[in-house]
């Protein structure tokens, strides 16, 4: 009873600090970038910059927790979690909803998040392959803003590596998912094929893992660490990849099946099996991103983290038909009180539009 009384307490007061310090900070900051759109920008960049942002906020609110991790520089760091999560929204509405479907083009186009986590890139022509092209200096800007402020980590050096690393198979996933829905499911196959080594993880669940910016939030983060050390780095990576980051995106790709079917997008929890596969693989990726948790650097922000993940993404309003209520009640029965109390403040959050 101490430790969950302990546990709840101090989650407490890291949710505050996030709602009354982070957020506020968070809004102001994706504020600008949307003003920069709509005084420099023009046309179908500027339609996607916008909606991006209007539509897809909640990424960069969420993914700012990071933000309040031990030693980080929160204002700063606020700035680079908004750009490069702003960056990845855009780029992903670039190559979703402008009526693209260019390999090429997109492969371009997501050299800007690599060149964002690299200080020491040279920016390229990231339109050079697209249809339009103007966008008034916006990508530009964006990257910058984080090569910017990465510089100034003392311990990115040693990161670096291992964040490219996810940044170069994030951008490979966007390359191949958003290709036309004829050859996109071949090409992708072949190319994980390449890739997904493990006997533990199908080729869809690896390519989701792929998929989520938090590895890299977190690497960042524990890179402003002077004294941090490789084996510190490693635990981070073997937490994050695949367990955390897959569990993340299999949980918004599970909130998202019904717009996904309408649209024709492509969602990895659709190759599992039925509801008995779903909700085991998920239980599965819960398990595993909670173990590897406690073997990280501040392990009670990592924890929280993933029990975060199955509270935000669980009271999303998306989840109406009956088979998805049920998988909702199995998973949030498996992670116990504190994140079944986590869930009953994100449920309150929604409802106060604070989320």
């Amino acid at each position: 009873m101490k430790t969950i009384f302990y546990t709840t307490t101090a989650s407490i007061k890291m949710i505050r600090q996030f709602l009354n310090k982070v957020l506020p900070l968070v809004n102001q900051e994706v504020n600008a970038w949307q003003s920069y759109a709509q005084a420099n920008m023009h046309g179908e960049l500027q339609k996607q910059a916008l909606a991006s942002i209007s539509g897809k906020r909640f990424h960069c609110q969420g993914g700012n927790f990071y933000s309040i991790y031990p030693g980080v520089d929160t204002e700063d760091f606020i700035k680079f979690i908004v750009a490069l999560q702003t960056i990845s929204d855009y780029l992903d509405n670039l190559c979703d909803r402008a009526a693209v479907t260019d390999e090429a083009a997109f492969r371009q186009l997501h050299f800007a998040m690599t060149d964002a986590l690299d200080p020491e890139a040279i920016q390229k022509d990231y339109y050079a392959q697209y249809p339009f092209r103007d966008d008034g200096s916006y990508l530009a800007n964006l990257v910058t803003t984080c090569q910017t402020i990465v510089k100034k980590i003392p311990s990115y050096g040693l990161v670096k590596p291992v964040i490219l690393k996810l940044a170069t198979l994030y951008s490979q996933l966007q390359t191949y998912k958003h290709i036309d829905p004829a050859v996109r499911e071949s090409a992708m196959l072949a190319w994980l094929k390449e890739y997904n080594t493990t006997e533990y993880l199908t080729d869809w669940e690896f390519a989701a893992a792929t998929g989520s910016t938090l590895g890299m939030f977190m690497l960042t983060a524990i890179a402003y660490n002077p004294e941090l050390s490789p084996a510190e780095v490693t635990a981070v990576e073997t937490a994050y990849f695949p367990w955390i980051c897959g569990l993340h995106i299999q949980l918004d790709y599970f909130i998202d099946q019904a717009e996904d079917l309408h649209n024709g997008d492509l969602n990895f929890v659709f190759y599992y099996k039925d509801e008995v596969e779903t909700v085991t693989r998920l239980q599965l990726f819960y398990r595993e991103a909670y173990r590897q948790a406690e073997l990280t650097p501040h392990n009670f922000f990592t924890k929280t983290i993933v029990r975060g993940l199955l509270a935000l993404y669980l009271s999303d309003q998306k989840i109406k038909t009956p088979t998805e209520k049920a998988i909702r009640k199995d998973l949030l029965h498996q992670a116990g009180v504190f994140t079944q109390m986590l869930y009953a403040l994100c449920k309150l959050l929604r409802f106060k539009k604070t989320l």
